[in-house]
């Protein structure tokens, strides 16, 4: 729950922002209307403080119009529809470190019927098209205060020729178990080794929740489960003490609690950073035990000239391999998309 909701103007101008609006004031929390759509009141004493400040912040606003311009998201999905941007968790390896500007406000879209409909013109005929809603958020860890995830899983339930993927590390379910996604919705469930999500991932739901929650959501409608095509994404892969062991503990668990037959697939992450995203870390996390030391990585660059720092290619060759044959031994039918 975040100690501060603010409305910009704009956002209670859209039907859909005074549905969430509705929403949180259910759940009693105090909603401030801000008096123009820039967000203020977010910046602290120092790095810390400002962190503190936006991550207890819920921002409802309407997307700007360069929302609309969707950008291409592989290996994950053909694009990247964001529903908010700004996550509630607390992961001191996060992702959206160096990539999102600005204190990390949680920014929720009033906008977002404009946003779904605007999709139609990035599907590619004869094909399916897979739009990605989890690149700069957690949509379960906002749901009970937005709805907006639901809206997106109605919404592409109706679409012959595009498919929906989230991924999250909550367990929040039973909302989007009855709902008509036609099986046109991936829940992907984001899990680690439990030293890693115990040391490095706070405020987020446990693995064994986790586990749990994407049992229900693979489980037939008939046996009181949403009936989805699931997911696991296992990231970020760390080669910890004994990490052989801690990953196949995790593999075993997750065997367990899909000891049924299910549309099942699997996502290999192992852990990079940007030098940009290091220094971010560091400002939020000063005392992180994450492992950040350049000289033991390698450098990888993209296109553009950017740089980061992954594993050496020995390392990575010898956890693809491990991941790879584990991963089938287990679940010869459900299909590895992608190592990166």
């Amino acid at each position: 729950m975040p100690k501060r909701v603010v409305f910009t103007p704009d956002a209670l101008d859209e039907p859909f922002g005074q549905q969430i609006l509705e929403r949180v004031t259910a759940h009693d929390l105090e909603v401030e209307i801000l008096k123009s759509n820039r967000l203020t009141g977010l910046r602290g004493d120092d790095a810390r403080d400002t962190y503190r400040r936006a991550k207890s912040t819920l921002a409802v606003v309407k997307a700007p119009p360069s929302a609309l311009r969707l950008q291409p998201t592989p290996p994950s999905a053909d694009w990247q529809m964001n529903l908010a941007e700004g996550c509630p968790a607390h992961c001191q390896y996060c992702y959206l470190a160096g990539s999102l500007s600005g204190p990390p406000v949680v920014k929720v879209f009033a906008n977002l019927p404009t946003l779904l409909q605007n999709t139609a013109a990035y599907e590619q005929p004869g094909r399916l098209t897979s739009f990605e809603v989890s690149c700069y958020t957690d949509v379960l860890g906002i749901e009970h205060l937005t709805g907006s995830l639901a809206e997106c899983i109605r919404y592409f339930g109706e679409q012959e020729g595009a498919r929906l993927r989230f991924v999250s590390k909550y367990n929040h379910v039973d909302s989007l178990l009855a709902l008509p996604h036609q099986g046109h919705t991936r829940a992907r469930v984001s899990l680690n080794a439990e030293p890693v999500a115990r040391k490095l991932e706070a405020g987020t739901a446990s693995i064994e929740a986790r586990l749990q929650a994407l049992r229900q959501l693979a489980l037939p409608v008939a046996q009181g489960g949403g009936g989805y095509p699931v997911g696991v994404v296992l990231a970020p892969i760390m080669p910890i003490p004994g990490w052989q062991q801690e990953y196949r503990t995790l593999l075993d668990r997750v065997q367990a609690a899909l000891d049924f037959p299910c549309d099942l697939t699997v996502e290999f992450i192992s852990h990079r950073f940007t030098p940009g995203s290091k220094d971010v870390l560091l400002q939020w996390y000063p005392n992180t035990s994450l492992d950040l030391d350049e000289a033991a990585r390698a450098v990888k660059r993209n296109k553009f000239g950017g740089l980061k720092y992954v594993y050496p290619p020995d390392e990575m060759r010898a956890m693809k391999q491990f991941f790879y044959a584990e991963w089938q031994q287990r679940f010869p039918q459900a299909p590895i998309l992608y190592w990166t």
